[in-house]
């Protein structure tokens, strides 16, 4: 059994009581020479900048224990990382891991990334601004109950891990926090989330693998989801749209998405390639989003999001910059108070999306709200109560699916789309 360690005794390492910064480091070094260890945080307020742990270590905080990361931005060290699927020089996150094994944040105290400086001075910052926690290229990784809030940018992110547990943590992010997503695993395999509450300002969660600039593509792949609250954000759970190492193999159970801006979101665009695939959403509830249902093969955000090949509605040839949209089941699927669109199926002309089935879904619109945008591609109308609009897909079921309350045709489809409607 490892050894237990307390961070006050390491206080004496720091000559400026209100800061711990020496007094983590100091720790994390006893348990790398101890070849392990659990440090524990009791009840309390812990001023400090970023925290980098060790292979075979547990940071658990007591209840009442409350890590406060500082904002003094100019004496955070700069790393060498990924953010959205490209290199770039970031400030390191506030709780860090990088090619180690066997990591764990748990118990059930507060981490404050302070993040308002973060988002007021974004756009004059040198280097990118931190993620909360990140595990970087590591194994055997848990995250359990702790309570998360004011991230600097993404909350959590594990990235080329194997082997993740995120369970019972909850997440508050203010709504209007710019790019404050709630747990976001990218090129990993095997994670699991669970029983977690996400408040957020971006994604509640987000899926990605990368994209056509990312040097090593990676697939994330058998991930599941399940029993988790998401509030506000712009999605749900979103999959892309950096998913050119493709995405696969993911279940999404038993969840509620309340007022988040989209629902289950799948999005990526031409030059992306990867294959989005093998995917089950089910058992779900969902009340005031903007539109439940997205497959958006147009979606134009981010860099070179305005060029004609993001746009272009003429076929391109097939090639390695292709990306694929299929096999997608959705069912048991109750949503209320839906406003914009009840779902938006576009896929591309020479890559349709395919096969996805819709079971058991009842989707109630909510024609007194006013028009809104359903989907990020370029040239779409605000609309309200609209139904679902399909473009470019074959092999679409829909079977006992139920939409109440549209403005307009329930199904608006051309020659493109291929739908059974049973």
């Amino acid at each position: 059994m490892h050894k237990e360690y307390n961070i006050c005794d390491f206080i004496g390492n720091t000559s400026e009581q209100s800061d711990w910064t020496n007094a983590f480091k100091a720790a994390v070094a006893k348990i790398r020479e101890e070849n392990g260890g659990t440090l524990i945080v009791p009840k309390g307020n812990y001023l400090t900048r970023s925290i980098k742990l060790t292979s075979d270590m547990e940071l658990y905080l007591e209840s009442g224990a409350v890590i406060n990361f500082t904002d003094d931005i100019e004496n955070y060290e700069i790393i060498d990382i990924e953010f959205e699927g490209v290199p770039m020089k970031m400030h390191m996150p506030c709780i860090y891991a990088r090619g180690e094994k066997n990591v764990a944040v748990t118990g059930y105290g507060t981490i404050n990334g302070n993040g308002a400086r973060w988002w007021k001075e974004r756009r004059q910052l040198d280097a990118a601004r931190p993620y909360l926690i990140c595990f970087y290229e590591c194994s055997r990784v848990r995250l359990s109950k702790v309570h998360l809030t004011n991230s600097p940018a993404w909350t959590v992110h594990p990235a080329y891990c194997q082997d993740v547990s995120i369970q019972g943590i909850s997440i508050k992010n203010p709504a209007d926090s710019p790019n404050t997503d709630g747990i976001n695993p990218y090129s990993c395999q095997n994670v699991r989330i669970a029983d977690c509450l996400i408040d957020v300002g971006d994604d509640c969660i987000a899926i990605k693998s990368g994209t056509e600039e990312t040097p090593n593509k990676v697939p994330c792949e058998n991930i599941t989801i399940t029993g988790c609250n998401m509030l506000h954000g712009h999605g749900g759970v979103v999959i892309g749209s950096e998913m050119s190492g493709s995405i696969r193999n993911v279940t999404v159970s038993n969840c509620t998405f309340q007022d988040t801006d989209r629902g289950i979101r799948l999005k990526t665009r031409r030059h992306r390639g990867g294959a989005m695939e093998r995917m089950t959403f089910s058992n779900i509830m969902m009340d005031r989003v903007l539109c439940p249902f997205i497959f958006n093969m147009y979606y134009f955000c981010g860099k070179n999001g305005n060029e004609q090949y993001v746009w272009d509605k003429e076929p391109y040839p097939v090639d390695d910059g292709t990306p694929v949209i299929r096999d997608i089941l959705i069912s048991n699927v109750f949503v209320n108070d839906a406003e914009a669109m009840a779902g938006f199926i576009y896929g591309l002309p020479e890559s349709n999306i395919e096969n996805i089935t819709f079971s058991n879904c009842h989707v109630r619109m909510n024609p007194n709200k006013k028009p809104a945008l359903a989907a990020m591609m370029g040239y779409m109308e605000p609309t309200k109560a609209a139904g679902f609009f399909i473009r470019n897909a074959k092999n679409i079921t829909m079977r006992d699916v139920k939409i109440e309350h549209t403005i307009g045709d329930v199904f608006d489809m051309d020659v493109t789309a291929h739908v059974i409607i049973l």
